[in-house]
């Protein structure tokens, strides 16, 4: 994570702080801890604890539960671009005979296996990890609800196989995958599998009553790869930084942006949520927010990303249920985001060694029937297509070796773009999936598909 950064405007940091002070207080949270990281490093922590003199820091751990998850998909995500696993192949082309048939690794890093949520038997994040030692401990006879591949539906022993997959393709204990592959090249020193001082207690608060209890902490065992780590707020900051731009020693850029995309569609009952490889995805307060939460007897966590605005918000606490850490993280990022608007970098041109004249020629107004479209150049030779009024499908396109483009985003995701020539050398059209935009709309003489009526235009 950067270690440079312009400090928040005083005002901001006040709003930041009054914000976790109230999600401490209606929360009823022995304590509560945010924090932000704008453009790479954490720029603002804070807390708040019901013992004066006495509230954490960002280096005190709480458990983080289901954002443990996304460290799991991080290590599946490695294991692909690797060569070893594909996102289409059976788990169990991987691992032996589960009991859940032809279920993916992509739907089960989308939660769209069909998998049951919780694991039978006792209560799983309360009761100890030997009651579960294997993985039919935690299938049951059933593992499979509905077919796999039609819904979302969240499943815990899901990323327990996703945990198993990876032991098993790199012939060493999940955890220390997690800590040789992801954590130790981040410096993320303070995410562990057991807490290491100093650290919060997890309580559970009365319901009803000023008065708390102090919840269990047990070791998840098989199911660690769903919810066993802790961390603190500096070092999820870390993995934030990580999320938003990539680092080449854990996983590329473009990697980190696919686990990004959504992968299953939102639940019947949350139509602002969503999932991708491994990631929550949220919209609120018109920007899209991808990370995690989670929760623990005794914990509940929140890793909120606001990629376009460079920001992400986190909010712990160490209560069983009231904080909601979810709507805190989502706030802090709204909070900086409106006060302090990320800058956009200064326009350049491209060098003259950069500027393609070929390209440059198409550039500018094309038609697909009477619908028009402007074709804009790009840096590394892309271009971006986008109506030029009205509704439309806009989508940039990545320049390929053998020329012609592929579409990157929106409708035309996977689609080749190229261009069409005369015998003579001289452009036609452009076609993309087989649509073909013309210099003008229905011009006599143009590659129009079903051809222009020979009277033309004409009044009614």
């Amino acid at each position: 994570m950067t270690t440079s950064f312009e400090p928040l405007l005083p005002g901001t940091a006040r709003a930041l702080l009054h914000r976790v002070a109230v999600a401490q207080a209606e929360g009823r949270a022995p304590s509560f801890v945010g924090a932000v990281v704008r453009d790479g490093a954490l720029v603002w922590s804070g807390a708040r604890s019901c013992v004066d003199g006495h509230a954490p820091d960002a280096d005190t751990q709480f458990r983080i539960g289901s954002i443990t998850k996304v460290f799991t998909a991080v290590l599946v995500m490695r294991l692909r671009d690797e060569g070893l696993v594909g996102l289409d192949d059976p788990l169990e082309k991987h691992l032996e005979i589960t009991g859940v048939r032809d279920v993916t690794v992509a739907q089960l890093l989308s939660h769209t296996a069909g998998l049951a949520a919780e694991t039978p038997g006792p209560w799983w994040e309360r009761s100890p990890a030997e009651l579960r030692p294997a993985l039919a401990d935690v299938l049951g006879e059933r593992p499979l609800l509905r077919a796999p591949g039609r819904r979302h539906h969240y499943s815990n022993p899901g990323y327990t196989l996703l945990g198993s997959l990876v032991e098993a393709v790199r012939g060493v204990p999940w955890e220390e995958a997690l800590r040789r592959e992801v954590l130790e090249p981040l410096g993320m020193t303070r995410t562990t599998v057991d807490p290491v001082p100093p650290h919060a207690g997890g309580w559970a608060v009365h319901p009803w009553a000023d008065v708390m209890l102090p919840e269990p902490s047990e070791h998840l065992g098989v199911m660690a790869p769903a919810g066993q780590l802790w961390s603190t707020a500096a070092d999820l900051g870390r993995f934030a930084a990580f999320l938003m731009a990539g680092d080449e020693r854990v996983l590329a850029p473009e990697t980190v942006a696919e686990m990004r995309v959504p992968a299953a569609p939102a639940a019947e009952d949350d139509p602002d949520g969503g999932y991708g490889l491994g990631l929550q995805l949220l919209r609120r307060d018109g920007r899209t927010l991808i990370g995690h939460t989670g929760s623990l007897p005794g914990f509940v966590a929140c890793l909120w990303i606001g990629a376009e605005d460079g920001l992400a918000g986190i909010a712990l606490a160490n209560a069983t249920s009231g904080p909601l850490p979810s709507a805190v993280a989502a706030d802090l990022v709204r909070i900086v985001a409106e006060a302090e608007p990320r800058f956009p970098e200064p326009w350049r041109p491209l060098s003259a060694a950069a500027v393609d004249q070929e390209l440059l020629a198409l550039t500018g107004p094309w038609y697909w029937g009477t619908y028009a479209y402007g074709l804009r150049a790009v840096a590394d030779g892309g271009v971006v297509l986008e109506p030029l009024r009205g509704p439309g499908r806009r989508a940039r396109f990545r320049a390929l070796p053998e020329g012609g483009w592929v579409g990157l985003n929106g409708y035309y995701a996977g689609e080749k773009l190229h261009v069409v020539r005369r015998p003579d050398g001289r452009v036609s059209h452009l076609n993309l999936g087989s649509f073909v935009f013309t210099r003008e709309p229905y011009e006599p003489g143009d590659a129009v598909p079903g051809g222009v009526d020979p009277e033309g235009w004409r009044g009614l």
